[in-house]
């Protein structure tokens, strides 16, 4: 019996169709770790260079045949193959060989070559495609047209399986046990540097991979690491990337040395009501911009609404990926999906943040999963102000 082909390929198909793309040549981390169902090879998990080139792996899929896959494999990643297949999962057949960027698309267009007619629309990922690697492209197949294939790739991420809704579920409920662990461990006096440093190991200690912390102390809105100290009575905000099993568990949790007075009290009150009148419309079938019509309804009638920001956006493999609900975020790009319904199996990172000039820095970031009739919340936990020891 075969290996299960771990996407959909009649969904990739489709995708592929309708963005005039005959044939795939992946060469970005997250989406070949997707295609091949979680693979990657170890030896190249942080740093991709390697001698006078850099480590590009490839993944080859023609539409409607995804019998003529090919994955492209470095020389060195025999073992690391030879572990996956044994223990049962799929991979499409492996061509070994390549130790530059250069080498690996030669024996990718080899591939393509042997498989598929000369007059080709070619999706690649340009964000993610070596200029070495796309003039061997250009120079091998000069009349083939390269198409962006970022946006069917996405599409095809955004919808979760039930495997990938739990993964992501695992990775939210670590990222906010992490906190509390960081929140118990964090003493006055310290830095915000040690504080991180509390919640790096925490991660580290669920199994998780520490991608990174925004973390402010005090009345500072500065998120980034520093030798500023927790004085008695500061808050602290802790908004905390950690990444399990190839998934990225993103929440932000408050916490306070001491015990929060009533305007702290309310504050976070206000913001949490915020979330939840966004979050309390999401299921199948509506719309992304209907998130933010809730949200707008309820900032409107917060007493600080015009001083907080909200956001929505997807999550998975990548942060800020597909479904892309508003082009006036954080991070800048087109709301592609404002407009179209939500689909079951959909994760969206809700979040708003307060930064008052006063108590300083003050947010919540939740992780919601879009069902059929609802949603559901992953690392739900600990929404209120935590109480660091005295």
């Amino acid at each position: 019996m075969h290996a299960k082909i771990p996407f959909s390929t009649a969904r990739l198909d489709g995708l592929l169709d309708a963005s005039g793309i005959d044939v795939l040549i992946v060469t970005s981390k997250h989406n070949i770790q997707y295609l091949l169902g979680g693979y990657y090879h170890f030896q190249f998990d942080y740093m991709e260079a390697i001698g006078v080139s850099r480590y590009l792996p490839i993944f080859v899929y023609v539409k409607g045949a995804p019998d003529k896959s090919a994955y492209i494999a470095n020389r060195n990643e025999r073992d690391s193959v030879q572990n996956r297949t044994s223990a049962g999962y799929w991979l499409p057949p492996v061509v070994f060989g390549s130790s530059t960027s250069v080498e690996a698309m030669t024996l990718a267009l080899a591939h393509v070559k042997a498989v598929a007619t000369p007059a080709l629309r070619i999706g690649v990922e340009m964000s993610f495609l070596p200029a070495d690697a796309a003039d061997v492209l250009r120079r091998e197949l000069p009349a083939c047209q390269l198409v962006e294939a970022m946006r069917p790739l996405e599409k095809l991420r955004s919808i979760k399986s039930a495997a990938e809704l739990e993964i992501l579920r695992e990775a939210s409920e670590r990222v906010v046990a992490s906190m509390m662990d960081a929140v118990n461990r964090t003493r006055a006096g310290q830095s915000k540097r040690e504080i991180i440093d509390h919640l790096r190991r925490a991660e580290l200690s669920r199994d998780m991979i520490f991608e990174y912390a925004l973390v402010t102390v005090g009345t500072s809105l500065n998120r980034a690491p520093s030798d500023q100290r927790l004085e008695p009575g500061d808050i602290v905000s802790l908004d905390s990337g950690g990444n399990y099993g190839g998934y990225i568990g993103d929440l932000c949790r408050m916490a306070v040395h001491g015990v929060p007075d009533t305007e702290l009290v309310d504050l976070l009150a206000e913001i949490a009501a915020i979330q939840q009148a966004a979050r309390a419309p999401i299921r199948a079938g509506l719309s992304g911009r209907e998130i933010y019509i809730a949200a707008n309804e309820a900032l409107a009638r917060s007493r600080h609404g015009k001083q907080m920001h909200f956001v929505a956006h997807g999550m998975g493999i990548v942060s800020h990926e597909a479904p892309r609900l508003t082009a006036n975020g954080p991070i800048p790009y087109p709301a592609d999906d404002a407009d179209a319904p939500l689909e079951a199996g959909m994760v969206i990172s809700i979040e708003t943040t307060l930064p008052h000039a006063r108590r300083g820095f003050i947010k919540l970031e939740d992780t919601i999963a879009v069902t059929a009739d609802g949603y559901q919340a992953f690392g739900d936990g600990a929404r209120g102000w935590n109480r660091i020891p005295e």
